[in-house]
């Protein structure tokens, strides 16, 4: 697949409202925690599936549409 990475911009700006903050930092934290379509980049540029193990699958996407959905 090929990357973005010399053609794209990036920008960041201050979040200023503590409730916007909050909700970003828990998106975050929940794209962060799944395990269920992850994969990790590794040194020589391949990558690897992150597998579960013993672990709960977790995925971010079914959970944040959930609690989007709950309103």
């Amino acid at each position: 697949m090929e990357r973005n990475f010399f053609r794209r911009v990036e920008v960041a700006v201050p979040i200023e409202r503590a409730k916007l903050r909050d909700r970003i930092i828990g998106d975050l934290e929940s794209w962060l925690s799944d395990n269920t379509n992850a994969w990790i980049l590794q040194s020589d540029g391949t990558y690897r599936r992150v597998t579960t193990n013993d672990e709960k699958p977790y995925s971010a996407q079914q959970a944040l549409l959930a609690r989007y959905a709950e309103g």
